[in-house]
């Protein structure tokens, strides 16, 4: 466990200076489409329904995930900055639980916004995909004690490149395991929420 948790400490260190050198390093302009990306997450779990980090609310808990993730570009919009991707994670959690998950989710990727001159932005959507679990997790169990592998997944991400760098981005990602509103069962858990920092190249 404290292996695992320092190596996402590392990570994420990492990831932040990563992060200011982007921001740090000057910007040109640049336009480039890419069909493929690959990239690495890190992040802590926290026990409220995936907007209560935003709203101050969320409680950290001691569970940790570190993920590998890839993306391939399916469609691309003709006239808006609108393209469709599929994307995959692979992930190690250890802390409360130690478990691996698998994960895949259609994600829809939003490239225009008025500051793109200067860091680009992209926001990626992906409501609709679906998780596996090595095991139940704690985290996961309802108050009857139940819980499934296999759950919804969906991801709400922002992710940050320079314009002379667009291959490589940084990127905020909301990772969430759900039951999709008791359709998958009803234990009456919530899943699982982490909020992650993690770098991605694309190619």
């Amino acid at each position: 466990m404290r292996t695992l948790r320092r190596l996402v400490l590392r990570v994420v260190q990492r990831l932040r200076i990563l992060s200011l050198a982007v921001l740090l390093l000057p910007v040109g302009a640049a336009s480039e489409e890419f069909d493929w990306g690959v990239g690495v997450y890190a992040g802590q779990y926290y026990d409220t329904e995936p907007a209560g980090w935003t709203q101050g609310r969320a409680s950290y808990l001691d569970q940790y995930l570190v993920a590998l993730t890839a993306s391939k570009t399916l469609w691309r919009a003709a006239h808006l900055p609108l393209s469709l991707e599929l994307d995959g994670m692979i992930g190690q959690q250890s802390g409360v639980a130690s478990l691996t998950e698998i994960a895949v989710v259609p994600v829809l990727r939003w490239s225009s916004f008025p500051w793109n001159e200067y860091l680009h932005t992209d926001l990626r959507l992906g409501p609709l995909g679906v998780s596996y679990t090595s095991s139940v997790s704690p985290l996961e169990r309802g108050p009857g004690g139940k819980g499934s592998q296999t759950l919804g997944f969906l991801i709400i991400e922002v992710a940050f490149s320079r314009t002379a760098k667009p291959s490589e981005e940084l990127f905020l990602r909301l990772h969430h395991r759900c039951s999709v509103y008791d359709t998958l069962n009803n234990y009456g858990a919530n899943g699982e929420d982490f909020f992650a920092l993690g770098f991605r190249h694309r190619f």
